[in-house]
């Protein structure tokens, strides 16, 4: 490990692992708040006699603002550091869940959901680029440990629930301002290192920013891509973040608390797809995991809505082990097509997948409430066919013609 003084310079970068950590460490308690109003949602739905529409609307509300303001907030770190802001993104967390521990109908929820996702559109983008800043070229490694801290936290959410939320009731989130001060503590820590990275940063000449090396045109068309792998992976992803209990207790008549487990074992293999792709990616190419991710988990979503319980279960972690390692991957790829906008970017692909994401759940949810959530699985289980249109993203040789003649 590396400390705060002993940053080196950009002709020998290393990995500072402690920074690395630290962000992880606060996306974990970042995801782990956001995810107290998912996991509300059996409890919510029956205290305040909630449709699945409006569930949806709720995973909107949380989802579309980081969506619409996360390539704002990166873009503006691109222009000028803003060390301090992270620690700000904790500060408006920590506002969400009071509001969600104290609202008493849908609209007060909704307000919250805003908040929440507001909090979140600040966090990730100058997180990712902190982890970047950090990472000593190792870029996947320290997205993926960047990122594994985020699902790491997803995943807590549904013990939280069954240990905490939905036994104790909606004001037991209240208990979870802790994890926000302890959220706030570690980001000022990060606060002060990123300070110091820019202090010492001034006093070296300013690399030389590479010029992206395709044509408007085919960034145009691989941004497109992108997008589509996304919408692919995260109407998905966060569908089954969102409805997967109410799937189980549709399906198998579980209790809302027994459910709340399988979806922590989904989440949990989540979390531990997404650590292995990023270090993959390095090592193999970022194209090949994508491949593999996103195409690789199509014979796993085809059959998860047909089995009994103990298959189920089986499937959702083979998907989300499969799906979730592409993410890194994509991250680093995207950066690698627009060099020196890394916020920007990083803001663009969360902030896109979040959004996508979230307007997916609405569709879902307004689906499930006309053919029933088990029809609506069968149907989304097909998403990861538009794996095969990676194979319309640029290769290694155009984004680094420099290396290809070396």
């Amino acid at each position: 490990m590396t400390s705060m003084s002993s940053v080196s310079a950009p002709s020998a970068p290393r990995t500072t692992l402690t920074i690395i950590l630290a962000v992880s460490g606060a996306h974990l308690l970042n995801d782990l708040l956001q995810f107290l109003l998912p996991a509300l949602y059996p409890l919510l739905k029956d205290t305040y006699n909630l449709s699945y529409l409006q569930i949806g609307l709720l995973t909107l509300g949380q989802q579309i603002t980081a969506c619409l303001l996360q390539p704002i907030f990166g873009l503006s770190g691109d222009l000028r550091p803003k060390p301090y802001w992270l620690a700000l993104s904790m500060g408006i967390i920590a506002a969400g869940v009071a509001l969600l521990a104290a609202a008493n109908g849908f609209w007060l929820l909704f307000f919250a959901s805003v908040i929440l996702g507001t909090g979140s559109a600040i966090f990730h983008p100058e997180a990712s680029r902190v982890a970047r800043m950090a990472s000593g070229g190792r870029l996947g490694f320290a997205q993926s440990l960047f990122q594994v801290g985020g699902n790491a936290g997803t995943a807590l959410g549904p013990l939280a629930a069954a240990l905490i939320l939905l036994p104790l009731g909606q004001h037991s989130v209240a208990y979870f301002l802790g994890v926000a001060a302890i959220g706030l503590a570690l980001l000022t820590y990060v606060g002060r290192w990123f300070v110091e990275h820019e202090r010492q940063a001034a006093t070296r000449p300013r690399p030389v920013v590479q010029k992206p090396a395709l044509s408007r045109q085919r960034l145009i068309l691989a941004f497109a891509i992108i997008g589509a792998l996304l919408f692919s992976k995260f109407i998905y992803i966060e569908g089954l973040k969102s409805y997967y209990a109410f799937f189980l207790i549709e399906k198998f008549a579980l209790t809302a608390q027994e459910a709340q487990f399988y979806l922590f074992a989904f989440l949990g293999a989540v979390a531990a797809g997404t650590f292995f792709g990023g270090p993959i990616g390095d090592r193999y190419g970022r194209l090949a995991v994508i491949w593999v991710s996103i195409l690789g988990a199509l014979p796993f979503t085809l059959a998860l809505p047909y089995l009994d319980l103990f298959w189920t279960a089986v499937m959702s972690i083979m998907v989300g082990l499969i799906l979730s390692s592409a993410f890194s991957a994509m991250v680093v790829y995207a950066q690698e097509l627009v060099p020196g906008k890394v916020g920007m970017i990083a803001g663009f692909i969360f902030g896109f997948a979040f959004g996508i994401g979230a307007l997916g759940a609405a569709a879902m949810g307004a689906l499930a409430d006309w053919i029933g959530m088990i029809t609506v699985f069968q149907i989304c289980a097909f998403l990861p066919v538009l794996g095969i249109l990676t194979i319309l993203l640029p290769r290694t040789a155009e984004l680094h013609p420099e290396r290809a003649s070396a």
